[in-house]
């Protein structure tokens, strides 16, 4: 359930740790739920992502994180707090790696996921559906490691976000066009992707 990327420049400050929340009942549903309005007081994690963060902190195969830091919704924070509980740390909010705003589609099926990433393949600045751009997307998530980077020095920092988020920051972080960001290997829930520093 892990996967792991070499920087794509070799002066990073800080080593990180990209997870994706745990089975959440959005899943469970089959709904897209990406707007503040049902994501931070809703849909939750489901007990299959009770049992997967019980077993990923149980057999935490990372280097142990110094700093957690992760998005507002429900289910992320309840992801984060397991690990941050685990490992005796503070949480500490951003929400700039909210999920990505799904526009028209939000609360619908998540049999949509594909028509827009069809259309991200083609232009990664698109807002068709009122769907939040890929290029903002890309810009808000590594804006934030770059404030990390600049924030600190030597720590390894556990970033809890979503999964098309997280997939376009390592499209980034791999040098690649974003309109290739479904391309990246597919983060599944609860995994965690270890940036080297």
């Amino acid at each position: 359930m892990s996967n792991t990327l070499q920087p794509f420049f070799d002066h990073w400050r800080n080593r990180y740790l990209l997870m994706r929340h745990g089975h959440s009942q959005a899943n469970q549903q089959g709904l897209i739920i990406s707007s503040p309005e049902r994501g931070l007081n809703d849909f939750g994690l489901s007990a299959m992502g009770e049992q997967q963060l019980a077993q990923a902190v149980a057999e935490w195969g990372w280097p142990a994180p110094s700093r957690v830091v992760h998005s507002d919704f429900l289910r992320t924070t309840q992801t984060a707090a397991r690990v941050a509980s685990a490992f005796k740390l503070e949480r500490v909010v951003d929400k700039r790696l909210r999920e990505r705003f799904f526009g028209d589609f939000e609360g619908q099926a998540d049999a949509h996921y594909p028509d827009v990433w069809a259309l991200d393949s083609l232009d990664a600045g698109h807002c068709q559906h009122q769907v939040e751009a890929v290029s903002s997307v890309a810009a808000r998530m590594s804006a934030v490691m770059e404030g990390l980077e600049q924030q600190y020095d030597g720590e390894t920092i556990l970033l809890v976000s979503h999964g098309d988020p997280l997939q376009i920051l390592l499209t980034v972080l791999a040098k690649k066009p974003l309109t290739q960001h479904r391309e990246q290997p597919a983060l599944l829930p609860a995994s965690v992707t270890l940036i080297n520093a």
